[in-house]
């Protein structure tokens, strides 16, 4: 591979950690350009988790350092999300691919549609619908093992659950998504990496690009919290609805494709 295709990869990982830092849905760029350097299709996925894993460590590390981070709380659920996505990356030759990608755009749609129309998005705690000790057990292992199967949006579906489930608030909830992301990157990492799947200098520079990136879209949330988090969010699900709403083959597009051809 050419330094030119590494340093469009580093900076493919550097648009990328930054949008991810903050919204979630990195992989919306790094692996289309993993694809497009000619790695195959096993490959790309994993070796995107190679640099996914760099990216959510930084943002890890930065909402951390800031406070925002209490180990105490996240931990457990982060470890749970490890054990789901190892599982997940496992079950990876079984698990039925095709209908998560039919059904994944209209998810990411309503997750739009929720975050631009909802009430103002809160800095402060509220009360968790479910306990600490449930949402661990439950949902935790849920969006790690959808991340291991498929992934995209699954920061997003993190921070989603932080929000409405255990209470968290507005950057306490992305930075709790941060930490259990790097926990599910972490754990289907290491079944791909076993399954000698990575492609190492190409994932290493998506890494460094996703990991600077990652450090800068963290400190942007940092400073302007729900002003810079909703809209992206919104942009960055509708954008992951398209993209896989126009896969050739997707119903959706085969729907749009008769109703306007009919």
């Amino acid at each position: 591979m050419t330094l030119s295709t590494l340093g469009l990869l580093a900076l493919a990982g550097l648009v990328s950690g930054f949008v991810d830092a903050i919204a979630g849905g990195g992989g919306l760029i790094t692996l289309p350009a993993l694809a497009l350097s000619g790695l195959d299709p096993v490959a790309a996925v994993a070796t995107n988790k190679l640099g996914a894993v760099f990216g959510s460590g930084s943002a890890t590390l930065a909402f951390y350092r800031a406070g925002k981070i209490e180990l105490e709380t996240m931990a457990a659920p982060a470890l749970a999300a490890l054990a789901g996505s190892a599982l997940g990356a496992l079950a990876l030759p079984y698990a039925p691919r095709e209908m998560l990608a039919d059904a994944l755009p209209l998810v990411l749609i309503a997750v739009a549609i929720y975050f631009a129309f909802a009430p103002p998005l809160r800095e402060e705690s509220r009360p968790a619908r479910l306990s600490p000790r449930l949402y661990t057990l439950t949902v935790a292992p849920a969006i790690g093992f959808y991340d291991g199967v498929f992934g995209p949006g699954a920061g997003s579906f993190y921070m989603i659950g932080l929000l409405g489930l255990a209470g968290f608030g507005l950057i306490a909830a992305i930075a709790g998504a941060k930490i259990a992301n790097f926990g599910s990157n972490f754990g289907s990492l290491a079944v791909y990496a076993f399954a000698g799947h990575i492609a190492l200098a190409p994932g290493l520079a998506v890494g460094l690009g996703a990991f600077l990136g990652a450090r800068l879209g963290a400190g942007s949330a940092l400073r302007a919290g729900a002003r810079l988090v909703r809209p992206l969010i919104v942009v960055v699900s509708c954008a992951m609805a398209l993209k896989l709403a126009a896969s050739p083959g997707a119903p959706l597009r085969e729907w749009l494709a008769g109703f306007f051809a009919g």
